[in-house]
């Protein structure tokens, strides 16, 4: 049979970047192809292409042996093209069948048709097994509700080759289980669809073809049958990559932050509800949970940027401050969950984000001038001691790849404005004395640090938590990757509906336990 879906020779530049590279791909009908590769590799370029968001340079695209009209994304989802971002784009005070319809009527309609739309919706949702209230508010939805209703979006439209963009990333494990059902179920009924993940497992359970680029190339191209999870690692990264292994903390010391019954303000589910914790040095205390629960919410008190409104937190025996200023200041460093919009300023040059936490510190002001050259010196030690790559000093901070900003933030979070090397290492004195150990934060908040990022990315980042918290740091660790949480944390507590449960150590714990947990199941 002819493929539903041919891309020929495509290429794209951005300046002197050449983010894909004379690219060649097909797409059979009922077929699950999962395109891999490294932030930055060229996926989303090549699927922006495809769905009209940018044009190709060079290169076409058929659907269905059709020319598909470059640069339009009317056209592609007249083609039946459809695409389901990692981020969802659901407006929480509108219903599920008003987020469906958004968009699939003119406004010059006396009247909108919605009992028919209702009816074509509950089609879709029995045909493809994704059952939905259509008058439910977003709002009060889980996040995996929430992704079923971008999937019936879709699908609402006519999709024919549907576009998975990370779509495990926020679901528990039961969520995923279904998720893959419905995939199934989808190619029974002929849907071909694209699978993007940098989680390998899943890749090699779903899919049955993967194509794999590096650097804007397709780099291989294989039946899922013939592969493994360490060839595909070695496609992406052009090197062997070894993940993180548990091993336990080394030496656990005294309680550096402690949280006694607080709770704080918020709407929903993102807030805290009588939450205990205590956080001690030389150790990783991982939370586990849907997000949307109240981390969020956790990880906001502990950087200063929102404030308790009953109960006690302390940080080495005193008040804590909602001041992120003050708190960087007594040794609190942070990764936030978005480092688009809050880790980072895109417009702002990436020596200038390096010193963004500090600009008041003496180490890079005196009488409110800023010490250009010594904060160019520090931005030049993150980017070397943290493989900071694709960008000058001087280029904005949006031209990196995620990977690049998460390594950026990392370096800016764990390198002290008087050191040389990454968390672990020893530095020497000028004089040639013996080499002395580096200075720690004394929290690291680390909310979603792999989020989003390539297995080599990934491996990076875990490792240098781990070093972190053999030196000597309390390690809060959020995430939503139970892989991660199970690999690095030392004990490990799972968030539902703003409250924490009781830490215990990762031993303790199975996957399935943890996912239920996550559901808000009885423990």
């Amino acid at each position: 049979m002819a493929p539903v879906l041919s891309l020929r020779h495509i290429s794209k530049r951005f300046g002197g970047l050449l983010a894909n590279d004379d690219i060649s791909l097909a797409l059979d009908r009922g077929e699950v192809l999962a395109l891999l590769g490294e932030n930055g590799a060229g996926k989303s370029t090549l699927m922006s292409i495809l769905f009209g968001h940018y044009t190709a340079d060079e290169g076409e695209i058929e659907v269905d042996g059709q020319a598909l009209a470059p640069g339009n994304p009317k056209a592609a989802l007249a083609a039946g093209i459809g695409m389901v971002h990692q981020h969802f784009s659901l407006a929480d005070n509108l219903s599920v069948l008003d987020n469906v319809m958004l968009g699939t009527e003119s406004a010059w309609l006396p009247f909108s048709r919605r009992s028919q739309a209702r009816a074509r919706l509950l089609e879709v949702s029995r045909k493809f097994g994704l059952p939905v209230q259509p008058d439910a508010p977003v709002g009060s939805l889980s996040v995996g509700e929430r992704q079923r209703v971008e999937i019936l979006k879709a699908l609402f439209r006519g999709a024919r080759i549907l576009i998975l963009d990370e779509p495990t990333a926020v679901l528990t494990p039961q969520e995923s289980e279904a998720l893959f059902a419905t995939l199934a179920q989808m190619v029974a009924e002929g849907l071909s669809i694209i699978f993007i993940s940098h989680k390998l497992p899943e890749v090699l359970r779903v899919s049955h073809r993967i194509a794999v680029l590096r650097a804007g190339k397709l780099v291989a191209e294989a039946a899922t049958r013939d592969t493994t999870e360490a060839q595909l690692a070695l496609w992406m990264v052009g090197h062997s990559v070894d993940s993180v292994k548990r091993r336990p903390a080394q030496q656990v010391g005294d309680a550096v932050c402690v949280l006694e019954r607080v709770r704080t303000g918020g709407s929903g589910r993102d807030r805290l509800r009588d939450v205990n914790l205590q956080l001690r040095a030389g150790e990783i205390t991982a939370i586990a949970g849907v997000s949307g629960n109240g981390q969020l919410a956790l990880a906001e008190l502990l950087c200063g940027t929102r404030s308790a409104i009953a109960g006690t937190v302390q940080l080495m025996g005193r008040a804590l401050p909602a001041s992120p200023a003050r708190l960087a200041r007594r040794g609190v460093a942070r990764i936030p969950e978005d480092r688009h919009a809050v880790g980072l300023i895109g417009d702002l040059p990436l020596w200038e984000n390096a010193v963004a936490e500090r600009l008041r510190s003496p180490a890079f002001s005196r009488a409110s001038w800023i010490r250009r050259r010594v904060a160019r010196l520090y931005a030049r030690r993150i980017e070397e001691a943290f493989d900071v790559r694709g960008a000058g000093l001087d280029s904005p901070a949006r031209s990196l790849s995620g990977g690049n900003m998460q390594k950026l933030i990392l370096g800016r979070a764990l390198l002290a404005p008087d050191d040389g090397d990454p968390v672990g290492s020893r530095s020497r004195s000028g004089h040639g004395s013996a080499p002395a150990p580096r200075r720690v934060p004394r929290l690291i908040v680390a909310h979603q640090p792999t989020w989003g990022l390539d297995i080599g990315a990934v491996a990076y980042v875990q490792r240098q938590l781990v070093e972190a918290r053999d030196a000597g740091a309390a390690v809060l660790l959020i995430s939503d990757d139970l892989d991660e949480v199970l690999a690095l944390g030392d004990r490990v507590a799972v968030m539902h509906g703003g409250e924490l449960g009781e830490p215990r150590p990762a031993s303790a714990w199975t996957r399935e336990a943890i996912g239920l947990a996550m559901a808000g199941s009885p423990k």
